[in-house]
């Protein structure tokens, strides 16, 4: 028996209204029609007095932010909303166009996506309200390009695609555009535009289990909005490969709903979340499509990624492109303003015409690494103190990339997983470019390089620790330039240790890598007049030592505060990847001497 996904409800019975009621709760200029599952703009009224056109739509929920998400000024006047991928009853249908229509000379379109359910319901409520003398006019929007055959009876299914209808029928309602015109323009709109979906993991209706089932590495193909199974399964691959067969299938000359795409056509783009999917796949996706548009030679003018026609928490994306006409009325459309809440805010130039102009780069990579890595110093170490320093660090390098296995174990107990992977792109960035150093240079011009490499290739908190750490040591470094005494080494450390303190606002005993730092930093304290050796074993074990204590401290700083200390069961990976490479590179200090 599968077990019906958790969703946060009140009831499935009452989840829909619930969630209408919410919608007008935080959109001030919607409201809710007595008794039926209808939003309606506020303003309606004044629309009527101006003789504007009004415009409805609406079908199932668990669409959303569709339908009502787009009720707004420059959009529709109303949303119908059924049950959770049921189309909304004829009454409800008729009292929407009651309240947008009666005694509006100008008359409502409702727009309507190719459901056999839909259509139904919607033209029994048009035939209704023309029996009471309102003017009512329907455009069917069925642009699915998934269907290899047709279907009289059924049809291409309307999805993602709808939403920009009621862009272009709510701008030319605005203009003051009579029935007549916006009737034609969105059928002509809508035969000029194609959608197709992808889907990684399949959705569920409340109380109910996932609709069909994908494996691990597989992903669904040309599916609909409710629920139902695509029409080919395939491999999960990258991005631009899945990008590459959905457009492909969309505009596949032997595909009977397919969209005819040539060179020098003019487009608008929608990347659709169908429910579950991260915004950062969606920008992957939308940087994928408009890329294969564009080596087909298409240019592509208008993009809009983001959330807009759902099935409910599906994971995977929608893709619908439309022809944009020569004379730019379509775009200027697009462009119209709107208050409806869900319509994305586009920002535009005067030279708005390619969907991904890109400014010119400030500065370089490289330029920038060199500006952040300049000495204060002149004097460089001897050769041979280089070629010892240079070792110890190449050495403590290798023991970090060899050890991201166990780091990222030990984090994924208090955090993400990743400190071992991690702090072995840190340590591949300096290992790559330290290994072709053959000049020597000053201590702090060392250091500051290891600064630069933790900000870039690290990244997040530990890159930033790390990128403290040295910078603080690289200041320190040119009160002694070229002596490497191990007095000296731990002075460098107090500084690193101070700025990650100062700055992180941790401190020793709270279970983070400045336990093992600071255990290192006393014991090298104390064994100033020691031989090498002694004072690197020493301080080998002091380390080791502190970040095994920190298993039965209760963190107060970093990511594993936020975690149970139940859960807190073995040594901090942050300090037990100070002990992995201050041995790797003390012992090879030792070995030197």
């Amino acid at each position: 028996m599968t077990t019906a996904p958790k969703k946060l409800l009140n009831s499935i019975e009452q989840c829909v209204d619930d969630a209408l009621e919410g919608v007008v709760s935080i959109h001030p200029g919607l409201r809710l029609l007595d008794d039926h599952r209808v939003v309606i703009r506020e303003d309606i009224e004044q629309v009527i007095i101006d003789g504007k056109v009004t415009l409805l739509s609406g079908g199932g929920s668990g669409h959303e932010p569709a339908h009502a998400g787009f009720v707004g000024k420059g959009m529709l006047s109303g949303a119908i909303a059924g049950s959770v991928f049921a189309s909304p009853p004829p009454h409800s249908i008729l009292a929407a166009i009651r309240a947008v229509g009666k005694g509006n000379k100008a008359g409502t379109l409702l727009i309507v996506k190719n459901y056999t359910g839909d259509r139904l319901n919607f033209g029994i409520a048009a035939e209704r309200a023309k029996s009471e003398g309102i003017r009512t006019e329907i455009v069917v929007v069925g642009e699915d390009c998934a269907l290899t055959s047709s279907d009289k009876s059924a049809g291409r299914r309307g999805l993602c695609g709808t939403i920009l209808i009621h862009k272009i029928a709510g701008s030319m309602s605005e203009e003051g555009r009579s029935l007549d015109d916006i009737l034609l323009a969105t059928r002509a709109a809508a035969s000029d535009m194609g959608t197709i979906g992808i889907c990684l993991y399949p959705c569920s209706v409340p109380g109910s289990g996932p609709s069909f089932t994908l494996g691990q590495d597989e992903i669904e193909l040309g599916l609909g909005i409710h629920g139902e199974a695509g029409v080919k399964r395939m491999k999960l691959a990258s991005s631009k490969d899945v990008v590459s067969a959905m457009i492909s299938h969309m505009t596949a000359s032997n595909n009977a709903s397919h969209l005819a795409i040539s060179p020098d056509d003019h487009v608008a783009v929608v990347v659709n979340n169908l429910g579950g999917t991260s915004y950062l796949e969606l920008s992957v996706v939308a940087k994928d499509a408009i890329a294969y548009l564009e080596s087909q030679g298409v240019s592509v003018e208008r993009v809009y990624c983001g959330t807009f026609m759902t099935s409910l928490e599906m994971a995977g994306a929608s893709i619908t492109i439309m022809h944009l006409d020569k004379d730019g009325h379509r775009a200027k459309c697009l462009d119209a303003e709107t208050t409806a809440p869900a319509w994305p805010r586009i920002s535009l130039s005067e030279s708005s015409g390619s969907a991904h102009n890109k400014l010119a780069p400030l500065a370089s990579l490289e330029g920038d690494v060199v500006a952040s890595t300049e000495s204060t110093s002149q004097v460089k170490l001897p050769q041979d103190k280089f070629v010892q320093i240079k070792a110890a660090i190449l050495a403590a390098c290798d023991a970090l990339i060899t050890s991201e296995e166990l780091l990222n174990e030990l984090d994924r107990g208090c955090g993400d997983g990743d400190c071992g992977t991690t702090m072995k792109r840190g340590a591949q960035g300096v290992s790559s470019w330290l290994t072709q150093q053959t000049t020597p240079m000053p201590l702090d011009k060392l250091a500051l390089k290891l600064s630069a490499f933790a900000e870039q290739n690290m990244g997040g908190s530990s890159g930033a620790l790390y990128c403290l750490f040295f910078s603080a040591a690289a200041h320190a470094a040119t009160a002694f330039e070229t002596s490497t005494e191990h007095s000296h080494w731990a002075t460098l450390l107090q500084h690193g240790i101070y700025a990650i303190s100062k700055y992180g606002g941790a401190e020793v005993g709270d279970r983070t890598m400045l336990d093992s730092l600071h255990a290192a930093f006393t014991s090298l304290q104390e064994t100033v007049g020691s031989d090498v050796k002694t004072a690197c074993d020493k301080a080998i074990k002091a380390a080791s030592e502190a970040a095994e204590k920190t298993q039965t401290m209760d963190a107060k700083a970093g990511r594993a505060s936020y975690v149970s200390k139940d859960l807190l069961t073995k040594p901090d990976p942050g300090a037990t990847a100070v002990v992995i490479w201050l041995k790797a590179a003390l012992m090879k200090v030792a070995e030197q001497m």
